[in-house]
């Protein structure tokens, strides 16, 4: 999906801002120095991918357009309607509280699973036992751990750029006992950084794993040529 209006505008705004800010940084410490600053510029652009009320300026809060959320809610109440049964999930706990208000203003029944749930066999067995057709499950809470044998259906609404998580994720429908195909759906703005770092996957696995190696000590496997294309601008429209 391609972003609009004033999701538009923000986006462009915070790509000029956080890439000024990146290459200052690069400059004055050097490409592997910088590590934490390119990060924190890639978090607030994927973040104004999924949902501006994410970023924390005063101008996002006021856009309300959301192209994930509004195709998100077009595809939804179809899948539901065919008998799908759904994993969706996305690494910001505030998008999926941004998705349960739509849900419940559409009337779709769903569990939920995050780092703040206390008791977690609850919302699995709900979903196995068919009371709800959604689970709202945030990366890290649901990443390990779950067999989710009754999913056909797995939506990644902000995708993880390291596959090897991502895929481990996907494997919670993919356990023994499952006897159905699964459909993966990746929900990817056009022409934004999330569609560049899924190019850069198909040509460079090195840069993905690179990019987010927790400890932050592993040598940098971008260079400046990538980092240029990852803050390019969208295409004119």
């Amino acid at each position: 999906m391609a972003l609009e209006g004033k999701q538009r505008e923000l986006y462009e705004t915070v790509r000029l801002t956080m890439h000024r800010r990146v290459r200052e940084e690069i400059e004055r410490r050097g490409m592997g120095r910088s590590h934490i600053v390119v990060l924190d510029a890639l978090l607030k652009l994927r973040q104004v991918c999924c949902d501006p009320r994410l970023v924390k300026l005063e101008s996002a809060q006021k856009v309300r357009q959301s192209a994930k959320l509004t195709l998100l809610m077009e595809l939804l109440p179809e899948m539901v309607e065919e008998g799908r049964r759904i994993l969706l999930f996305s690494q910001f706990t505030r998008v999926l509280g941004l998705i349960e208000d739509e849900l419940k203003d559409a009337g779709i029944a769903y569990v939920k699973l995050t780092g703040q749930t206390r008791d977690r066999e609850k919302p699995v067995q709900q979903f196995q036992d068919g009371k709800a057709p959604l689970f709202l499950i945030s990366l890290k809470a649901g990443g390990v751990g779950l067999n989710l044998t009754r999913a056909d259906t797995v939506i990644h609404y902000d995708p993880w750029w390291n596959p090897a998580v991502e895929r481990q994720a996907t494997d919670r429908a993919h356990r023994i006992g499952q006897q159905q195909a699964v459909f993966v759906y990746k929900l990817i703005c056009e022409g934004t950084l999330e569609e560049k770092i899924h190019a850069m996957q198909q040509r460079k696995q090195a840069l993905a794993d690179g990019l987010y190696q927790p400890d932050g000590n592993n040598e940098l496997q971008w260079n400046e040529q990538d980092l240029e294309a990852l803050f390019g601008p969208l295409d004119e429209k």
